[in-house]
């Protein structure tokens, strides 16, 4: 029986890259050490925040081997380990599985739009190829399709599919999820201003973006929502949001990379086509971030 459990607040980390699109592993264990300091439950290399669609299978590899290895077993490693294709699926989720991470989040296919039996064989083949924990992730805003409640009641019936990362935004679909599958099933947030709505409604935590940045503030909705003080809980949750909301600034995903700069850690540059942000935004960004306290 598989004795893992996805729960706390996991940051979906920026992938720190230099001006030629490679990977800066000191900025890496730098922004590694910085979250565990920080209080995180895991780490989430390789996702969307981490640009996984620009990088190689070599670079995912290094970079996953690189944060195990300065994480030094302080908290688990996840991986995103998505494709479009079910075979390259496989083959990431088993490349994730030898390098040692904990469990791996799968995004549903891009581009192409499965149906929720297609999705159903999708998930039970990658799931079969590898012993590891299976996240399903929901973020029918980049792809396009929804894991539905029912689909997901199925496959939590798969005995290493433990959990999905939902970035729906629709807290229905969420509290859908918890309904229908049991309680070792955990369902995450995916995004950041519903982090304590999840909780509430019975939710293990939250897979998010702005804890790069700011990781004791969604740290602290937690600790306190599991301490039962739920208006601490909810102050930090609306003292989180500006910062959330700020994301529209610029492209994803550099206002995170931009918002680490500005707290000290010069984590590089974005994939092109990706560019720089405004220096108006910046500046707003600046004031988010000061008014925050993290600047």
């Amino acid at each position: 029986m598989m004795v893992f459990e996805a729960k706390g607040i996991i940051p979906a980390m920026v992938t720190p890259l230099d001006q030629h699109g490679n990977v800066n592993k000191m900025a890496l264990r730098q922004l590694t050490d910085y979250l565990i300091d920080g209080g995180v439950h895991g780490l989430f290399p390789v996702g969307s925040t981490g640009e996984w669609y620009g990088l190689t299978l070599a670079q995912k590899k290094d970079i996953m081997e690189t944060v195990i290895e300065q994480a030094n077993g302080r908290v688990p490693v996840y991986a995103g380990t998505g494709a479009i294709t079910t075979k390259e699926t496989v083959a990431l989720t088993q490349m994730a599985a030898s390098v040692g991470v904990e469990a791996v989040s799968v995004l549903t296919p891009v581009f192409i739009s499965p149906s929720q039996e297609e999705l159903y064989q999708h998930y039970k083949t990658v799931a079969e190829s590898v012993s590891i924990p299976v996240l399903l992730y929901n973020n029918p805003g980049k792809t396009g399709i929804t894991i539905e409640g029912a689909l997901v009641e199925r496959l939590s019936k798969i005995e290493n599919i433990l959990g999905i990362k939902d970035s729906s935004g629709n807290l229905t679909l969420t509290g859908e999820y918890i309904r229908r599958t049991d309680a070792s099933f955990a369902v995450l947030c995916g995004t950041d201003t519903l982090i304590l709505g999840t909780l509430c409604y019975g939710g293990k935590g939250s897979i998010t973006a702005t804890a790069n940045i700011v990781p004791s503030i969604p740290v602290r909705i937690y600790q306190e929502f599991v301490r039962g003080n739920l208006e601490q809980a909810r102050k930090a949750q609306f003292e989180l949001a500006p910062l959330r909301l700020a994301f529209s600034l610029a492209t994803f995903p550099v206002v995170m990379k931009e918002g680490l700069r500005l707290v000290g850690i010069d984590v590089g540059t974005t994939l092109k086509p990706v560019g720089e942000m405004t220096a108006e935004n910046r500046a707003k960004l600046k004031k988010v971030l000061e008014d925050m306290g993290a600047v």
